[in-house]
């Protein structure tokens, strides 16, 4: 991955949780956590990683974030000088439940002992 692509990553979750914070109105989206950006090599497509505090709230979220998204990236193309604004797909970060799943099989090993 090169170095601007990378840069482009770090400033885009910033960005995007700024404006999560601020500017939308949306009751479902008010928890939201980014926790990663992975914009592709053409700057055409950025997936969005985030998680929510409520679980049971996970598909609502989504929605919101699907119907979302085009005022984000309005939001994002005012903010960043970049030629062309990529198209935002959101996606629920499985790696923190993952972890904590890892986390409790060790800890299960570790009181077996």
């Amino acid at each position: 991955m090169s170095i601007k692509i990378e840069r482009l990553n770090h400033v885009f979750v910033k960005e995007i949780s700024e404006i999560l914070a601020t500017e939308i109105k949306d009751e479902d989206i008010h928890f939201v956590t980014i926790t990663g950006c992975d914009i592709s090599s053409d700057l055409s497509y950025c997936k969005i990683y985030y998680t929510v505090l409520n679980k049971e709230k996970k598909e609502q979220t989504q929605k919101a974030l699907d119907r979302a998204s085009s005022f984000i990236r309005g939001k994002i193309s005012n903010r960043i000088d970049i030629r062309h604004t990529p198209e935002l797909s959101f996606h629920f970060d499985e790696s923190i439940e993952n972890g904590q799943k890892i986390e409790r099989i060790i800890d299960k090993i570790h009181e077996e002992k």
